[in-house]
């Protein structure tokens, strides 16, 4: 400011001038900081949500078989390879992946070591056994139902798996008719009474 129009202006004038410069300086301040610490405390907020998924075994009629924590049964397919899924699209739909975002653990003569996870193309991470990709059926409504044993949707056979990894082939008599009856997904009757009668197939790995 012209120091000579200074010079004219009422004495609570020019005392007025320099503290109103101050407030407006510190609204300045005061803004920027709380912009940039709400920025600052809403970055980790979402970075918790990360949930473990447990795998354990489940005493069947034939033969333990593994499930989730919740006594779901789960699957693999004859179609899959080594740590490697084949079941996408339409299959994926009818047998879902067995996925976590977090930790996978063992429980209840499941083994820790025989664990793992893959990426599938939408980049979730499913869950493994001894190198097989493990999968749901959506016919199985309830804990301990294996609705979908020994189909062979999607060209292939599908089986409840062993605590040892292995593919059990003998039937399960867990699941009630009515729940049997009411799966949509093709399945063929499981006709594994000429299999072992200690339920898993020897060295079944794969197939």
């Amino acid at each position: 400011m012209n120091m000579s129009l200074l010079g004219r202006l009422p004495m609570p004038v020019k005392l007025g001038v320099p503290v109103a410069a101050g407030l407006l300086a510190a609204a300045c301040g005061t803004a920027a900081g709380s912009t940039t610490g709400s920025t600052a405390a809403g970055t980790p907020a979402s970075s918790g949500s990360t949930t473990a998924t447990v795998i354990e075994s489940h005493q069947g009629s034939a033969a333990p078989f593994l499930t989730n924590s919740s006594g779901r049964a789960v699957y693999l397919w004859a179609a899959d390879s080594m740590n490697k899924s084949m079941c996408s699209g339409a299959c994926a739909q009818a047998w879902p992946p067995v996925t976590s975002k977090g930790q996978v653990t063992a429980a209840n003569g499941a083994k820790a070591a025989d664990l793992g996870t893959i990426t599938r193309s939408d980049g979730t991470k499913q869950v493994t056994y001894l190198g097989h990709p493990l999968y749901y059926f959506a016919g199985d409504s309830g804990p301990g139902q294996t609705n979908g044993q020994g189909s062979d949707s999607f060209g292939a056979k599908w089986w409840l798996v062993a605590p040892a990894g292995m593919k059990i082939t003998v039937a399960d008599s867990a699941t009630g008719a009515a729940a049997g009856a009411a799966h949509s997904s093709p399945k063929a009757p499981a006709s594994s009474g000429a299999s072992s009668a200690g339920g898993t197939s020897a060295g079944g790995s794969w197939g």
